[in-house]
């Protein structure tokens, strides 16, 4: 099975490097990073990643408005779109629920096998848009 291509979008620059590094390591090919929503619609038009990681908080910028543009742009394809954040799923639910994203991760359970058990936990589910 080939390396999934992934694209992380998140404000911090620090998260970025360490999350590279520890996908990396899992085995996920990091097909490039960015801090902003217009850095991310780039990438995602540029790199057509298999999944795109998208911070909920990005400083001015909400992630869930990001993952509605990706998904919504016909020129862009953002793969299997994952929210991310420091906070709390539940605290988020209702908004995660209502999001065109898969499906979310806490940072602090970010692996590549979450990623990988994400996917494939909704790709035998009701039909969702990517």
């Amino acid at each position: 099975m080939a390396a999934l291509r992934c694209l992380i979008i998140d404000d911090n620059s620090g998260f970025l490097q360490a999350a590279r590094a520890l996908l990396e390591r899992e085995g996920l090919r990091i097909a490039g990073v960015a801090s902003t929503g217009a850095e991310a619609l780039r990438c995602a038009a540029e790199l057509h990643p298999d999944v795109t990681l998208v911070d909920i908080d990005l400083g001015g910028e909400s992630g869930f408005e990001l993952a509605r543009r990706l998904v919504d742009d016909p020129g862009v394809d953002p793969g299997h779109l994952i929210l991310i954040s420091a906070h709390a799923e539940d605290d988020l639910a209702d908004l995660i629920e209502t999001s065109p994203a898969l499906g979310f991760l806490a940072k602090p359970a970010l692996s590549a096998e979450a990623i990988e058990r994400l996917i494939s936990s909704v790709a035998g589910g009701p039909d969702r848009p990517r």
